[in-house]
């Protein structure tokens, strides 16, 4: 619906008398009301192309939590989770008020956030950009009418990209910002035009309100085989988690974030936000089609101004680019974002380093430990010549968004683990044969096929090894993979460099789980790769 009210009873807010105030409208509305006020553009094919100017992602040192009585014990504060006070929040509470005010069109969507009814939040999010409305009504879980009857606010969010904050009168650091307050639970974003912020702010939200509740909040991606077999993936970029989640043969359930209940895994979202830069239709044929469909929406991505053709390989606006897109257009995706409970967690890393196996079996307090660990590696570059990996650890696969301390989550997961009986593997996606530089990425078909074994579990009936290294367990042989591959010491062309590199990695392993170690069980800390190189 559309009002035409300053006085439109929504949490208090007030806006100017002559502000159109635009309510929970669908796609078509949206997306005309973003090319008659410039905000984009349409491809060919009709998705909505727009660009978020000077920030193409998230501004993570511009984000910040309000430190009061309810949070004070309660956040991991630190470099990630950075306080403001009460009385700053105020302050710009009240110059957003003032900002919103001031504006002539308003665009309001009343969303759910997590699709299980048992544990979702309401989430009222009010935004200056129509595309942006149009990106929450995509991400977010609709309500059907009766539920948006009945619709009764948890959390607002406020999105203002023309608002500028003052670091000296508001108590950040710069133009931008991004504040939530968890006692008058609400979220201010200003000075970007980032879309993600909205959805990763709801994900920090469910970070914080679900694990007292006993619910395992989580940045992954799931799916469900033919038996009923729910499968989660942990990764971080670059890594495969869309990817491999996306198989035709197996049900999506989500891409991005999920929860863990009693009764189900259920997505957190109602769309996908998947990276566009070198998509191809031969590799991820049903993502690539969403490019071309009307709804989806396009942020960063190249267009030919006459032809609105697209070039998914032109990494010019950012190499960061992005679709938004309903999940149902994806064709095997879960009907009601839900799944049964899991029977396979695999957490994802790509190895530059050519350490680890392509596939490793986990106890559940290894699992803990890896989960804590966060790790994957990224190269220093693709130009000729660079050899050298960079590690990067970020504990819980996602810990920007983690706001109690990781222990919190780490022990859900190893509850919720043993009490399924969950079978849990480490997959590397990364280097074989050798570091970035000498070695090669590692084959998608050996990984496909290793990971199918895991999950329709033939792979238990292999002979295993306990990696001298990390301690977890190895298969020895797989049908029709080369052996050599799953012993990744037998690809270097030199056992001896393998063994320096992998002391190596075992010490950045042990350097940055020194900050969990007073707050894992003895098990965990036992899981520690190389304890006999350095115990």
């Amino acid at each position: 619906m559309t009002m035409n009210s300053a006085r439109a009873p929504l949490n208090g807010l007030v806006f100017g008398a002559q502000a159109r105030v635009h309510a929970n409208q669908a796609a078509p509305f949206l997306v005309e009301e973003a090319l008659s006020r410039h905000e984009g553009r349409l491809a060919a094919g009709g998705a909505l192309v727009v660009k978020t100017g000077t920030h193409t992602g998230r501004s993570p040192r511009d984000k910040f939590t309000v430190r009061d009585e309810q949070t004070e014990g309660t956040i991991w504060w630190g470099t990630v989770n950075q306080p403001m006070s009460p009385n700053a929040f105020a302050v710009l509470e009240n110059d957003f008020r003032i900002h919103l005010a001031g504006l002539d069109q308003v665009y309001i969507q009343d969303m759910f956030g997590g699709s299980q009814p048992d544990h979702r939040i309401q989430v009222r999010v009010v935004t200056e950009l129509a595309w942006h409305s149009l990106f929450v009504h995509t991400l977010l879980v609709r309500p059907t009418v009766d539920e948006r009857a009945a619709f009764d606010p948890d959390y607002t969010i406020i999105d203002l990209p023309s608002f500028r904050a003052d670091p000296t009168r508001h108590g950040c650091r710069s133009e931008t910002v991004v504040a939530i307050d968890f006692t008058r639970k609400m979220v201010l974003i200003g000075g970007t035009a980032y879309a993600g912020e909205m959805k990763k702010a709801v994900f920090s939200i469910l970070n914080y309100v679900l694990p007292p509740r006993g619910v395992m909040p989580m940045h992954c991606s799931a799916n469900i085989g033919a038996r009923g077999d729910t499968a989660i993936f942990f990764g971080l970029s670059g890594t495969g988690k869309t990817t491999l989640s996306a198989d035709a043969s197996r049900t999506l359930i989500g891409d991005d974030e999920h929860g863990w209940s009693d009764t189900a895994v259920f997505n957190f979202e109602g769309g996908c936000y998947a990276k566009m830069i070198g998509l191809s239709a031969e590799a991820e044929p049903e993502i690539f089609a969403t490019t071309r469909r009307f709804g989806t929406v396009l942020e960063n991505v190249v267009m030919d101004p006459a032809t609105r053709a697209l070039d998914l390989d032109d990494p010019s606006l950012a190499e960061n680019s992005r679709a938004a897109y309903p999940i149902d257009f994806i064709a095997n995706a879960s009907a009601d974002n839900m799944g049964p409970l899991p029977r396979h967690l695999v957490m994802l890393t790509a190895d530059a380093f050519g350490v680890l196996p392509p596939i490793a079996r986990l106890t559940p307090a290894q699992a803990m430990y890896h989960f804590l660990s966060g790790y994957t590696a990224k190269v220093a570059g693709t130009e000729v010549g660079v050899t050298e990996p960079e590690a990067t650890f970020s504990t819980c696969f996602g810990a920007p968004f983690m706001l109690r301390h990781p222990s919190v989550y780490g022990n859900l997961l190893k509850e919720r683990i043993a009490r399924g009986g969950v079978a849990c593997w480490l997959v590397n996606t990364g280097w074989t044969g050798g570091a970035y530089g000498t070695g090669h990425r590692m084959p998608i078909k050996v990984t496909r096929a290793l990971l199918n074994a895991a999950l329709d579990d033939t792979l238990n009936a292999a002979a295993f090894r306990t990696d001298a290294n990390f301690g977890f367990q190895v298969p020895l042989a797989v049908p029709g993979i080369d052996p050599m591959i799953v012993d990744p010491r037998s690809t270097w062309a030199d056992p001896i460099a393998y063994d320096a590199m992998a002391r190596r990695l075992v010490k950045l392993f042990i350097d940055n789980f020194s900050q969990f170690e007073d707050s894992v069980e003895p098990s965990v800390r036992d899981a520690t790769p190389g304890m006999r190189l350095y115990g």
